[in-house]
């Protein structure tokens, strides 16, 4: 198999951004209609605060 002639890969970051939106958005749903909206808002509020700590570090 010839390695030169490869072509380039798709970019697929918009996909998986909207993914991660989508998957978001259905926890967050069945957690409220499970546990309520605060709890939903406290769980909100904790991946903020990891989401910032991990960019912080990098």
């Amino acid at each position: 198999m010839r390695r030169g002639n490869l072509p380039s890969a798709p970019n697929y970051t918009n996909a998986a951004l909207v993914m991660g939106l989508v998957n978001l958005l259905w926890i967050f749903m069945t957690l409220w209609a499970v546990f309520g909206f605060p709890f939903v808002l406290l769980t909100g509020f904790v991946l903020d605060r990891i989401i910032t700590r991990i960019g912080a570090r990098g």
